[in-house]
């Protein structure tokens, strides 16, 4: 065992502070809740009120700080006030994870101009507010840490998800881009592309007897991801121990993405 402490010691999160957007469940919470879990403090933020108390109490729970904050993550002033209060609280943000996000599934056809930019706002556009909000503290502070969320959609194309493929691709380029621009910073910006994982909206397909098998059926190991199996790779990209990795978007899909 003590062998391995100074490998505990760099995925070790003790006094940082995490604000994490769509955390008011499934991924977003098991992500929160996974760093909470290695000693980060955090600021969590959603559209809906109640989840995100919930959130945030079970945080407490565990003995950490945190900030709760019910906010449009496609607003500008919203944005800029959560990141305001959250240096005013703590004075500073070492990591943030841009969740937040929408699967609009309409033909090309059927879908209005009005969802098409609502899907890119909220999975996109959220991360370029976050990213440039925070990211004048983490440039202050030469050190950083982002994780976008993308999905295996925004590496392979689907019928009827067009505007969500689109925009998961996008967050993907942001990432590699973003990368490139903020190393000289001591920044790391990564991403993880999730693939099928048991969360409410995956419910209404997985629950299905018809849809659940077929869904699985493309998976190689045969079964959805837990949420709480994506906290250990968010630690990882949290932590010191991936101070010389930047630029990639870790998939974790059961070798879905890998099938010919």
């Amino acid at each position: 065992m003590n062998d391995l402490s100074p490998i505990f010691e760099r995925m070790s999160l003790e006094g940082k502070v995490a604000l994490v957007t769509g955390s008011g469940r499934g991924l977003g919470k098991a992500m929160a809740i996974a760093l909470a879990e290695v000693g980060a403090n955090l600021v969590v933020v959603s559209r809906t009120g109640g989840e995100i108390e919930e959130t945030a109490r079970h945080i407490e729970k565990m003995g950490r700080k945190v900030l709760a904050f019910r906010a449009d993550v496609t607003l500008p002033a919203e944005v800029d006030e959560v990141v305001k209060q959250t240096m005013d609280l703590f004075g500073r943000i070492d990591i943030l994870v841009n969740n937040a996000g929408v699967a609009l599934v309409k033909p090309l056809q059927e879908m209005t101009v009005e969802e098409w930019r609502n899907t890119l706002d909220t999975n996109l556009t959220s991360l370029f507010l976050f990213s440039k909000a925070v990211g004048s503290h983490m440039i202050a502070r030469e050190r950083g840490k982002i994780i976008n969320i993308s999905s295996i959609d925004g590496a392979g194309g689907q019928a009827e998800r067009v505007a969500y493929c689109a925009s998961k691709g996008g967050v993907i380029q942001f990432t590699k881009a973003l990368a490139v621009e903020w190393a000289k910073y001591n920044i790391q910006v990564n991403g993880i592309g999730p693939g099928a994982f048991y969360t409410k909206p995956m419910a209404v397909v997985l629950d299905d007897g018809k849809l659940g098998p077929l869904r699985r059926k493309k998976i190689p190991q045969g079964r959805e991801g837990r949420p709480d199996e994506l906290g250990p790779l968010v630690v990882y990209l949290a932590s010191s121990a991936s101070d010389f990795m930047t630029g990639e978007t870790i998939f974790i899909d059961g070798g879905e993405l890998a099938k010919i």
